[in-house]
Order: structure tokens, then C-alpha cells, then sequence
């Protein structure tokens, strides 16, 4: 590894632990729903079952849904903002879905908080990557 990358990987080692966090909570969340398949007898490609089974799908699918607007913002952020504050963020966000997974897989009632905190955590990313984008535009 030439020498003159090491400090700008080592800015963005924080990140890409935060990423492979991401990606393997999704990961846990795939492994869930086939879970729920057997336990549920709920064949592929079926989407519709009992409510337990579908709130398993629905964290899987959420979590995919959100993946998209986080992961951007998160390297953004990290590239234009600052690497080690979007990478706490990111694990805030990783945190946040674990939360959303184990309420919602409780009851419907429960997934609001892990929810709102990833949501809120992606929105505070994009914003930090569009200020430092700006920022070095003007």
C-alpha cells in the first residue's frame, strides 16, 4: 500500500467498519426471514403469512429500504464532512436497526424508536455530506 494513501485509509477505516456493521446487521435480518419461512411454513415466494412472519419480513425489507439512503450519506460524510463522526453515526444507525429489528419482530407498536433514531441518524449524515460539499464548492 503506497504510503501516501495509509493516513486517508486510516480516516476511512472507521467508516468501512461502520459499512460491514450495516452489512451484516442485513445480513442477520435475511437470515431471520428464513427462519420465520420454516417456523411459519411460509414457502418461497410467498410474502403473506401469519403477522409474526411478516414482521420479520418487513424489518428484512426495511432494512434494505433504508440501507439505500444511508449508506450514501454515510460515505459522503465521511468523505466531504468528517470520517469519524459519520462513522459513530453509522453506529448509532447500526444500533438503531438492531433496535427497529427486535421491537418490530415484538410487536408493531415497538419498531417506532429504532425507527425514528436510524431514520433521524441518515437525514443528520446527508446533511453533514451536503455541507461539506458545499462547503468545498463555494
Amino acid at each position: 500500500m503506497p504510503s501516501d494513501l495509509s493516513p486517508l485509509l486510516m480516516a476511512l477505516a472507521w467508516p468501512a467498519l461502520a459499512t460491514l456493521l450495516a452489512l451484516v446487521t442485513y445480513g442477520v435480518t435475511t437470515l431471520q426471514v428464513g427462519r420465520a419461512r420454516a417456523a411459519h411454513r411460509v414457502r418461497p415466494p410467498a410474502t403473506h403469512g401469519p403477522e409474526a412472519f411478516e414482521r420479520v419480513l418487513r424489518v428484512q425489507l426495511n432494512t434494505l429500504e433504508q440501507l439505500v439512503f444511508f449508506l450514501p450519506s454515510l460515505w459522503l460524510a465521511a468523505l466531504f464532512h468528517n470520517p469519524r463522526l459519520a462513522a459513530a453515526l453509522g453506529f448509532v444507525w447500526v444500533g438503531a436497526r438492531i433496535a427497529y429489528a427486535i421491537g418490530y419482530s415484538r410487536a408493531v407498536e415497538q419498531r417506532a424508536p429504532g425507527f425514528v433514531i436510524g431514520l433521524f441518524t441518515s437525514v443528520v449524515l446527508l446533511a453533514l455530506a451536503l455541507k461539506g460539499v458545499i462547503d468545498l464548492l463555494i
